[in-house]
């Protein structure tokens, strides 16, 4: 649907939010190609500058990412997440671990506390395409499944701050994770979470909490040696 076209900045303000709707709502996920200038152009039914406007200003605020020759990417759901990703892309690995550590731990803790039986459905169903991602050898796949599963953890916590910092770092941590496991993924480096989502289901928090905090660490093996 064509957007209307008050002044250039109210037009250009437009298109950004149409487009960062885009994103958020998860119609552009993290890691996909956006539709090409041209297309958006069309789609928008605006100016070709208006829309490079609006693109060059949520790369700027880090939600976009332009690769010349190639698109522009998605990087990020919300400008926290952006700035997230910029500031802690290029952080020790063992620094990570340990911000995932907690996080997890914490929000597993929580979760074994406060599970629904609707929490309960998608933990179990995310684990099984987990290991589906795992069993298909597609590595991209399984970063993406592992994250799913991870975050349905941390939404079981319902506690919403929370959630919602840990999805904002959700693309420090898959970016951690995909350079973890690289091209390849070997049998030795499998991690069963079955026992976190049974911990959680049986309400033993302690047990939940100490399954959770381990996997940052046991992910770390590939990294060699401090």
């Amino acid at each position: 649907m064509a957007l209307g076209s008050p002044r250039r900045s109210g037009l250009s303000d437009q298109v950004i939010t149409e487009l960062r709707n885009q994103i958020t709502s998860g119609e552009w996920p993290v890691g996909s190609r956006i539709p090409t200038e041209p297309e958006l152009v069309e789609q928008l039914g605006v100016a070709r500058n208006t829309v490079r406007e609006a693109v060059r200003a949520l790369a700027h605020n880090g939600l976009l990412d332009i690769r010349q020759g190639s698109g522009t990417y998605v990087v990020a759901t919300s400008e926290l997440a952006g700035v997230m990703h910029r500031r802690f892309a290029a952080s020790d690995p063992r620094h990570i671990a340990e911000l995932r550590s907690t996080l997890e731990s914490s929000a597993a803790r929580l979760a074994a506390q406060r599970r629904t039986e609707r929490d309960l459905k998608q933990l179990d169903a995310l684990l099984a395409g987990r290991e589906e991602a795992w069993a298909s050898g597609d590595a991209e796949r399984f970063v993406t499944a592992d994250g799913a599963f991870h975050h349905a953890v941390v939404v079981a916590s319902h506690n919403d701050v929370l959630t919602e910092l840990y999805a904002d770092l959700g693309h420090v941590l898959r970016q951690w994770l995909r350079d973890d496991v690289g091209q390849e993924l070997r049998p030795e480096h499998h991690m069963d979470h079955g026992r976190l989502v049974e911990a959680i289901r049986d309400g033993d928090a302690d047990t939940a909490a100490a399954e959770a905090a381990g996997y940052p660490f046991m992910c770390l093996r590939n990294l060699g040696p401090a």
